[in-house]
């Protein structure tokens, strides 16, 4: 079967026709998207399940959406706690796509970046909402998780109108402002200047106590043992008496030896020691006989 050249060209410019039909009607969405036909600009199908899908060709197009867990990264927010202590607190976000139709339609004509934005702005007016019913204490105490669970649902019921579903929100890092950090380092401070000198008072208190009762002890105790010692004195004196007064009366001679002996130790102990004394005094009478007899001249008789 013979051809001609311009049956030949118009077979081939049919083919070619054909292939950009079937390639302008054929389309696939991966398994980590969800597309929308439109047609002329206007909302048809919504196809959530991956595979290859047909549409109109050269007059629907076809936008994609992702079906993945999204980030959310607002700005910083300055918030007023409702102790009025300022907070700069940073917030991450996870969402997800579940209404392209919905999400289409409200987000102008699908840009994402402006809805992020937006949804942005909703986060951080639920944070200034729900924080600033709250204190310091809490925020960063274990009622942290109750106020993130009240933030999340608060978003996620405002973010259902644009066919998102919030996964989750969380506070990254809640700081003082530069300012409120140091009047509240300064105030930290001077509160723990008071309470050490609270601290170091009681403790000088307390060691005046401890010392006034110590020396009262120690006083008692002195007196205590100063009385024992005198009645122990006085006991051992007594009973020395009662011996010196036995010896006395078992052999009296002895005793005035001996206590002559005592009365010559110790009044001659010291060398610069003077005595005015006749030789024939009492005090010398061993000197003159051992054996003490008295021979002093007798007084002369009385006429």
């Amino acid at each position: 079967m013979n051809f001609s050249r311009n049956e030949l060209t118009a077979l081939g410019v049919g083919i070619i026709f054909l292939g950009i039909v079937v390639y302008s009607a054929l389309f696939t969405v991966d398994q980590r998207q969800q597309a929308l036909v439109l047609q002329f600009g206007e909302p048809k199908r919504v196809i959530s399940e991956p595979g290859l899908w047909t549409k109109l060709p050269f007059i629907q197009d076809v936008v994609y959406f992702d079906r993945r867990v999204l980030d959310l990264d607002p700005q910083t927010e300055q918030v007023i706690l409702a102790d009025q202590i300022r907070l700069d607190v940073d917030t991450f976000g996870r969402y997800r796509i579940v209404d392209p139709l919905r999400f289409y339609q409200t987000v102008t004509k699908g840009s994402e970046n402006e809805f992020r934005a937006r949804l942005s702005n909703v986060v951080n007016s639920s944070l200034r909402r729900v924080l600033g019913n709250v204190s310091l204490l809490s925020v960063l105490s274990q009622d942290r998780d109750t106020i993130m669970a009240d933030i999340k649902k608060e978003v996620d019921a405002e973010s259902r109108n644009f066919g998102v579903q919030l996964v989750d929100v969380r506070i990254r890092r809640a700081d003082l402002p530069e300012q409120a950090t140091q009047a509240t380092y300064a105030r930290m401070r001077s509160e723990r200047e008071r309470e050490a000198r609270a601290r170091r008072a009681q403790g000088y208190e307390k060691a005046q106590q401890i010392r006034a009762t110590a020396d009262r002890e120690r006083t008692v105790i002195l007196a205590e043992a100063r009385k024992d010692s005198e009645i122990i004195r006085g006991e051992g004196d007594n009973v020395a008496f009662k011996i010196y007064a036995e010896a006395a009366g078992k052999d009296a001679e002895f005793y005035r030896f001996y206590r002559s002996m005592e009365a010559y130790r110790k009044g001659l102990a010291s060398d610069d020691t003077t005595m005015v004394l006749t030789p024939d005094s009492e005090f010398f009478r061993y000197f003159r006989d051992i054996k003490g007899a008295d021979r002093s001249p007798a007084p002369a008789p009385r006429r």
